[in-house]
């Protein structure tokens, strides 16, 4: 029996991105900047943010157009090394 095969992205597509971080006032502000420079054009519909419910923590959803697994790539490193985040969905 064979593994079943993840399913391929056919870009350009609408993708959405989940990134958690500890929550500061500046959160979602460098979030967004981090996302817009990998994926220019955000608009506030595009994201949507949501506090844990102890407050500690932020989670920021985001919709972009993906134009490859390159891109992607590079923003989930980006993302992860800046030592704001701990998690990149």
């Amino acid at each position: 029996m064979s593994e079943p095969k993840a399913p391929k992205i056919e870009f350009p597509c609408d993708y959405t991105i989940k990134v958690i971080g500890d929550s500061a006032p500046d959160f979602v502000e460098f979030v967004v900047a981090v996302v817009e420079q990998h994926a220019p054009g955000i608009s506030e519909k595009d994201v949507f943010v949501r506090e844990s419910r102890g407050g500690r923590f932020s989670s920021v959803n985001l919709t972009i157009v993906a134009t490859g697994e390159p891109q992607l790539k590079a923003l989930f490193e980006e993302l992860k090394d800046s030592g704001r985040v701990h998690m990149v969905l």
